[in-house]
C-alpha cells in the first residue's frame, strides 16, 4: 500500500470524524516531527498500541477488504495499575469489510456512532477456534435473542452489540446506506497475543512514495 494513499484515508477518516462530531485525542494528528519532540508520549502510545491502523488484509482491495481504526485508549494486558478497557473509532464505507476474527480474552461492544448502517456476521468456535455451525446467543442493547450462525445483525446508528470471547465475527458497511462511523468499547485490546482470525493473511507492505501525514501504531512502535 502505498504511503500517499494511507494518507488520504487518513484526510478521509478525520473528515468523518468531524462530520460525526467525534474529536480525536489530539495526538492523532500529529506530524511525525511533533511525535519527535514528545518520545515519552511516543513510547507511551507505542507500548499501548495506541494511533491509527489502516491495512486492506492482504486482499489487495482496501475498498472491498480493509479497514481504518484508530485506538483512542487503552490499557496493556495483564500490566497492574493499567486501564482495564480500550476505545476505538472505526470508518467503514459501504461495501467494505474486516474479515472473521475472535478474542479468547476480551468481550467489545461494537457501536454505531453515525452514518450508514453496520452489518454484522456470526459465528461461535470452540477452544481450537473452528467455527462452530449452531444457533448464536446475541445482546443488542439489552435485549437477548438467539439466531442463525452467519446470519446478519444489521446496526443502525445509535445501536451496539456485545461480542463475548470465541465469538467470531465479520463487519462491513451496509450497502446504500453511506459511510459509517463505528466505535469500540472492550476490556484492554492486545493485537498482538488476542486477534484470531479463521483465514489467516500476510504483512502489509508500505511503499514510500511520500512523507507520513499522521504516524501509524506500526511506525510509533518501530520508532
Amino acid at each position: 500500500m502505498k504511503r500517499s494513499f494511507i494518507n488520504q484515508q487518513m484526510r478521509d477518516a478525520t473528515a468523518t470524524f468531524a462530520r460525526h462530531g467525534y474529536v480525536p485525542p489530539p495526538w492523532a494528528t500529529w506530524s511525525p516531527a511533533q511525535w519527535d519532540a514528545d518520545a515519552a508520549r511516543r513510547h507511551f502510545c507505542a507500548e499501548h498500541q495506541m494511533g491509527w491502523i489502516i491495512t486492506d488484509f492482504g486482499s489487495g482491495d482496501f475498498f472491498r477488504q480493509g479497514l481504518i481504526l484508530l485506538v483512542a485508549r487503552n490499557g496493556v494486558a495483564g500490566r497492574a495499575g493499567q486501564r482495564v478497557y480500550a476505545e476505538k473509532a472505526i470508518v467503514m464505507r459501504e461495501g467494505q469489510e474486516a474479515p472473521y476474527h475472535y478474542h479468547r480474552a476480551k468481550t467489545e461492544d461494537m457501536l454505531v456512532r453515525g452514518g450508514g448502517s453496520l452489518g454484522i456476521d456470526l459465528v461461535n468456535v470452540d477452544a481450537a477456534g473452528k467455527p462452530i455451525e449452531a444457533p448464536v446467543e446475541i445482546l443488542v442493547d439489552g435485549a437477548r435473542s438467539t439466531i442463525a450462525a452467519r446470519q446478519t445483525v444489521v446496526l443502525t446508528p445509535g445501536e451496539s452489540l456485545t461480542l463475548p470471547p470465541l465469538q467470531a465475527h465479520r463487519f462491513y458497511g451496509l450497502p446504500g446506506t453511506g459511510t459509517s462511523l463505528v466505535g469500540e468499547i472492550s476490556e484492554v485490546n492486545d493485537d498482538l497475543t488476542d486477534n484470531y482470525f479463521l483465514e489467516p493473511f500476510g504483512p502489509m507492505m508500505i511503499e514510500a512514495d511520500e512523507p507520513a501525514l499522521y504516524l501509524l501504531w506500526r511506525d510509533l512502535a518501530a520508532g
